[in-house]
């Protein structure tokens, strides 16, 4: 089975919110990516984002923009990614999502982006910019051959007929954008927010959601967790780890005392 649907499953049955991290290959350091993944499992951290850095990161932040900067001046590529990720492949049990723009994925090649993924232990990948019809006719039943999972987001003006639509044609989970915005950290999630994570919960989808972007406090993870299977946080882990200059383990602590509060 595949580990996305494996640990979506496990949560059906124990009811154990879901914590998803971001953060960006290459940054601070090119060579740490492999120590962070294999830290933030042990910490507990049940499914894991890798960004593939990409020079107009079009749905992100500054944090994260930055952080793309950074890991393309240390020499991240793809091809470097996938090798990192193949040295701890027997090693790291939590599902591993690359995230990356269609750019960089078309410029590698679908066929073996995916067929990389499988030999470097990835389970799915989030294209931000993909066009609903091309992962339809053209990227779906290349990943469906590798049994990975291609994850679709929605906003607070996806229509519903369009996310009935993705949750039909989709497997894994829909990432749930809490605004429609760029990423960043929120100080919370208004009335207005609260009410689209309500209306989404009571549409009583197929597919589990993660509810990301914003979450950075206690008031933003436990809404999150309040309305969907988990919470997903890129930005704020992806600060603390700059300040830690890598070290995932103090990151983890930061990040663990910041949703205390």
């Amino acid at each position: 089975m595949n580990k996305i649907n494996k640990l979506f499953s496990e949560q059906k049955v124990t009811g154990k919110k879901i914590l998803s991290l971001y953060f960006c290959a290459g940054c601070p350091t090119l060579e740490g990516t492999a120590e962070v993944i294999k830290t933030l499992e042990k910490r507990g951290v049940g499914m894991i984002e890798v960004g593939i850095p990409f020079s107009d990161p079009l749905a992100d932040g500054p944090v994260i923009q930055s952080a793309g900067t950074v890991a393309l001046k240390n020499g991240m590529t793809l091809t470097k990614l996938f090798e990192q990720l193949r040295s701890i492949k027997d090693e790291v049990q939590i599902p591993l999502v690359l995230m990356g723009y269609l750019n960089v994925v078309l410029h590698f090649g679908v066929e073996k982006f995916c067929q990389q993924c499988v030999e470097s232990g990835v389970s799915g990948m989030i294209i931000p910019d993909l066009p609903f019809a091309d992962y339809l006719n053209d990227v779906k039943p290349i990943a469906d051959k590798y049994d990975l999972r291609v994850i679709m987001m929605i906003t607070p003006e996806t229509s519903e007929e369009r996310i009935r639509f993705i949750d039909d044609h989709t497997d894994g989970f829909i990432y749930m954008v809490s605004s429609a915005s760029i990423t960043g950290a929120q100080q919370n999630f208004d009335e207005q927010k609260q009410a689209y994570f309500r209306h989404i919960h009571s549409m009583n989808l197929r597919n589990s959601r993660m509810i990301g972007f914003g979450i950075s406090n206690k008031q933003t993870l436990e809404s999150a967790w309040q309305n969907a299977a988990g919470a997903i946080i890129g930005s704020k882990f992806v600060t603390l780890l700059n300040e830690t200059q890598g070290d995932a383990d103090k990151a983890m602590d930061l990040l663990q005392t910041a949703l205390q509060n």
